[in-house]
């Protein structure tokens, strides 16, 4: 009874279970004097030898009854109850002789009190394995707080694959590792370690699709093809894809070797997954941050090239007796492609005579607002310098064609008028029929005189179909509305074109309104004729009156 007790004492004193077996071991064998024994411990997947002394026994093998009588175990006891044992003692014959009923009554007694040490201790040491799995789970999400926390306060995605890789790298010390991650639009990010896998981002040339990477996962359960064998050549263990917000893959992870060829857990697997979800999403926040301030930038060199262009309008039309004169532009984006202007003829004209001029290069946007600048400033320095508009129009044409691409061009309407006397004459470079509408209500066209400015070169012209010029004289009470194809070309909803007939006839009947209202009524016709279409071209006209 007192060695009971004091093994008891013994057993219950410590929850380390290895410690405990050992006790137990050495209690029987020391107390019965035998040189074989052996004990086994039930585990999740089945019985197990935990402790061999003397016997041909392997520690950590499946216990088996018959492998153990074959190493010279003569009984075999369980540990708890028999029908569902904690475990299992084997030990030999003590000496020569058979063991009496007390002896085997004593060790039943030490394993049924050993019995219960042995499940306080695997309970504690399973408590403590959750314990450190919890830990290790709060020590993870910390991890990605702080990562997260770290990724938001960047927008550059070279910052966002250091960080990354800096986090991984750190947590398993691997010395070996590549991070490659690409946007379409974009300089791809490449940041890498004792890796070359800079061929990824070529992957459309290879023939590779990486939507193939859903998971992370080894190497070797990539599909076959040189990614594959790039990355065991690199000596690749892991890899995680970085999906973007739509699911996309933009880009990988590749991880190295760990120290000591420690293998990767699944908890490894879910933290690295984790850590690279938050960095795919960082990824997506910098590019979409880096296209924001280009494309705000664009904006803004679009606002100040508009600003510009709107200068090149002249800031007020000139003032001429007996004459009523009115112009707007509106074009389709930021900056435009359409230009009105009206000039005093200059040296050797009278005061009376001045050029009116509306015109519309080909295109839209920045490249025609370019073209538009370079037709004012060719405009204003020849006029006054040729006696004729054929001749203006001709070199206009030759300066034009040696200064722009072969796709640009400019149509145009020049316009000489002699407000003393109402002579008009033009000529129209390729440009849409504008308007003569007499007092009565005749509509008369301002029809083509030859070719766009800039278009074919000035010997083709020559050739084929000169400039030519055509007069009228503007009476009291008539009207000209010189305008680009935006409003003749407007459409509604269903592509149907405003047209030239209904041009004349909306102006017609507002024909006695002063300039500036009839520019502005004919702006919110087209606007209620197309509707919610949207304006595909630039809008520009003017209007000139000669008053009654």
């Amino acid at each position: 009874m007192e060695a009971l007790l004091e093994s008891a004492q013994l057993l219950h004193s410590s929850l380390n279970l290895e410690d405990l077996l050992r006790h137990l071991l050495r209690s029987v064998m020391g107390r019965l004097l035998v040189t074989k024994a052996f004990i086994a411990v039930a585990h999740e997947d089945g019985m197990k030898l935990e402790l061999v002394r003397g016997c041909k026994l392997i520690t950590g093998n499946a216990y088996r009854p018959d492998e153990a009588r074959a190493a010279g175990i003569d009984l075999i006891l369980p540990i708890g109850e028999e029908a569902n044992p904690t475990g299992w003692l084997g030990i030999c014959k003590p000496g020569k002789r058979e063991m009496d009923d007390e002896e085997i009554e004593f060790i039943q007694a030490l394993l049924g009190m050993a019995a219960s040490g042995i499940d306080n201790a695997r309970s504690h040491a399973e408590a403590n394995r959750l314990n450190q799995a919890l830990d290790q789970k709060v020590q993870d999400m910390q991890a990605l707080i702080d990562l997260g926390r770290g990724l938001t306060s960047t927008y550059e995605p070279e910052e966002v694959a250091q960080l990354l890789m800096l986090t991984l790298s750190g947590r398993w010390m691997v010395r070996k590792y590549a991070l490659i991650a690409w946007k379409k639009g974009q300089p791809p990010v490449v940041r890498q370690k004792g890796m070359s896998l800079e061929a990824l981002t070529d992957y459309a040339r290879y023939g590779y699709d990486p939507e193939k990477l859903d998971d992370a996962l080894r190497p070797d359960q990539m599909p076959e093809g040189w990614v594959r064998d790039l990355i065991e050549a690199e000596e690749g263990q892991i890899v995680f894809p970085i999906k973007a917000g739509d699911d996309t893959t933009g880009g990988v992870v590749v991880l190295g070797a760990r120290p000591g060829k420690l293998p990767y857990s699944a908890p490894d697997l879910e933290f690295g997954a984790g850590l690279v979800a938050q960095a795919a999403v960082a990824f997506e926040n910098s590019w979409f941050f880096r296209l924001s301030v280009e494309r705000k930038k664009v904006e803004q060199e679009l606002e100040l090239a508009a600003s510009i262009q709107q200068n090149l309008f002249p800031g007020t039309l000139p003032k001429l007796p007996n004459y009523d004169l009115a112009a707007r532009n509106r074009p389709a984006r930021q900056c435009g492609g359409d230009y009105y202007d009206a000039l005093p003829m200059g040296i050797g004209y009278t005061a009376d005579q001045h050029l009116l001029c509306v015109a519309d290069v080909s295109g839209k946007g920045l490249p025609a607002s370019l073209l538009m600048s370079n037709m004012q400033a060719t405009l204003r320095a020849l006029l006054g310098r040729l006696p004729s508009l054929t001749e203006l129009a001709t070199l206009t044409n030759s300066l034009l064609f040696a200064t722009t691409p072969s796709n640009k061009y400019v149509t145009a309407i020049l316009m000489e008028i002699d407000a003393a006397t109402g002579k008009c004459r033009y000529v129209n470079a390729g440009h849409t029929d504008c308007l003569l509408l007499r007092a009565a209500g005749e509509a008369v066209w301002l029809q083509s005189t030859g070719t766009p400015l800039g278009l074919m070169a000035p010997d083709i012209v020559e050739t084929l179909q000169p400039y030519q010029e055509r007069d009228f004289v503007l009476e009291p009470g008539d009207l000209i509305a010189l305008f680009s194809d935006g409003v003749t070309e407007a459409q509604d909803i269903d592509e149907n074109e405003f047209g030239e007939e209904r041009t004349a006839d909306f102006i017609r009947p507002i024909a006695r309104e002063s300039a500036a209202s009839i520019v502005e009524l004919v702006f919110n016709e087209v606007d209620r004729y197309a509707g919610t279409a949207p304006q595909y071209d630039d809008i520009t006209l003017m209007v000139i009156k000669r008053l009654s």
